[in-house]
């Protein structure tokens, strides 16, 4: 028995996965939950030790059997978030996380230093948004400046778990690219940036090295060892970012395929071995953790949306898809906005959730329940158009988090998206995906290869497309557009 761990450390919880690379099994899930600090100006926080904690509570419950044969751990962490430490290592701060968006003013600050908006462009092939790393440093200049004038070490939530595991510093490619300090390009940290944060400080000297794609960022620590119960001389990966994670767990590692995942955030990415960099800022310009590039929208509000109304109407989740069932594509004009948590994709860091369009005769509670449904996939349906305006042609799409476990959503996001889907087996994509990418660092290789052996799909949750519903979906997205537009100045 050889067994590789993915930990995934998201909003909600972190996740240990046991891999069997043998037997091609996963042996062992185990989680552990996190709270959220949030506050009315859009703060959204964690302390950096609540990981640590979960990942303590999570070996815990694995078997001492499958411990002893651990011979790689590799670590996927939530995006963006900024984990400030001290010289010694030490936090001195809670970790603002990626549905953050009480920065807004440092990004317009930033940009404005920086010659606005097609110069930030130029410089990193994405844009300054609420959400990435580097609003974030500067939120903690202006407001926290005993910390700031403390700062040492600028990390990243799986940057973190990896400094915790090893005790070394150090970042990849894939993470690095939604820090918005980053020039995705050339692969490189963009000093005109840091210079525009602070021209005082050595912020580049804050900053990890960062590592290649299948490297190692080192060994766990004996004192980590003990603490965990695993055996001497495991190896960590560098580990990534979850959607990055999640790319190569679902096996979208080569050109053709984009995968959706469906979580508190709805991401929609595809592999590219060349940059795209979306204008328009509808795709974020991000590197993979697998030597290539990851062009990706995310939204903010995905099975948020759907618990909001559940809550509402005080419906379990199965019972939630039975009510949406009974309303038609649509939703008889009604129609919803999921920005309850503010958005990044379009860019309303002051977006509202908005129900719209009811009258007499369509105010009923399916039409609700299925507009949470509709409104998420439409959401991300403009990613989808923004990929093919970049040339990117997919053939396939695979659908992973929460909502693949719902069969109605499965069909709505087939029918909307008008692509043939795909559901894998192992449903923990970002923790699978970094215990693949563990196995990729001990064992060489090509990861297409090792994603083409391990990645598994499950034929009872697939979706042909149904064209004949197209025109119905084309109809309720336009309508969801207008209100979009219609609505947007508000949130902006």
């Amino acid at each position: 028995m050889a067994i590789v761990v993915g930990i995934d450390t998201g909003t909600q919880s972190t996740k240990v996965l046991c891999y069997d690379i043998e037997k091609k099994d996963v042996v062992f899930v185990a989680s552990a939950p996190h709270t959220l600090i949030s506050r009315e100006d859009g703060s959204r926080e964690q302390e950096a030790l609540w990981y640590i904690d979960a990942i303590r509570a999570c070996f815990s419950q694995v078997t001492p059997e499958i411990k002893k044969h651990i011979i790689a751990i590799g670590v996927s962490g939530q995006q963006h978030g900024f984990v400030p430490l001290d010289k010694d290592g030490q936090v001195l701060a809670p970790v603002k996380l990626w549905c953050d968006t009480s920065t807004a003013k440092q990004c317009t600050e930033l940009t404005e230093r920086l010659g606005g908006e097609e110069a930030v462009f130029a410089l990193l092939g994405n844009q300054i948004l609420p959400g990435y790393t580097v609003s974030k440093i500067l939120f903690l200049k202006e407001n926290n400046p005993e910390a700031y004038d403390r700062l040492s070490h600028i990390l990243l939530p799986h940057d973190y778990i990896n400094f915790y595991l090893t005790g070394t510093y150090s970042m990849e490619a894939g993470d690095a690219s939604g820090t918005a300090m980053f020039d995705v390009r050339t692969k490189t940290w963009c000093k005109e940036v840091l210079f525009a944060l602070d021209d005082q400080k050595d912020l580049l000297g804050m900053l990890p090295p960062i590592l290649e794609a299948g490297q190692s960022c080192g060994t766990v620590l004996k004192t980590v060892c003990k603490e965990l119960g695993l055996p001497d001389n495991v190896v960590v990966s560098t580990g990534g970012g979850d959607n990055m994670m999640g790319a190569i767990g679902t096996g979208c590692v080569q050109g053709g395929t984009l995968a959706m995942s469906m979580g508190t955030s709805g991401t929609l990415f595809g592999y590219s071995d060349s940059c795209v960099a979306d204008r328009q800022g509808r795709l974020a310009a991000f590197c993979s953790s697998s030597g290539g590039y990851l062009p990706l929208l995310c939204t903010m509000n995905c099975t948020i949306t759907t618990e909001a109304v559940r809550s509402l109407l005080g419906y379990e989740v199965k019972e939630l898809d039975s009510l949406a069932a009974k309303a038609p594509i649509g939703c008889n004009g009604v129609t919803m906005l999921p920005y309850f948590n503010g958005e990044r994709v379009p860019n309303f860091p002051k977006g509202k959730g908005v129900l719209a369009g009811f009258d007499i005769s369509n105010m009923k509670a399916e039409n609700i329940a299925r507009a949470a449904l509709e409104s998420s996939v439409f959401a991300m349906r403009g990613g989808l158009d923004a990929f093919r305006e970049q040339g990117f042609v997919p053939k396939r799409l695979i659908l992973t988090g929460g909502g693949a476990k719902s069969t109605i959503w499965r069909r709505i996001t087939c029918d909307v998206m008008q692509l043939p889907l795909e559901v894998p087996k192992v449903s923990e994509s970002a923790a699978f995906g970094a215990a693949l990418q563990a196995f990729w660092t001990v064992r060489g290789g090509k990861i297409e290869s090792i994603v083409a052996e391990h990645v598994q799909f499950d034929s009872s949750k697939s979706c042909e497309l149904d064209v004949s519903v197209k025109d119905a979906y084309d109809k309720a997205y336009d309508r969801y557009q207008q209100y979009v537009g219609a609505l947007g100045p508000m949130f902006r």
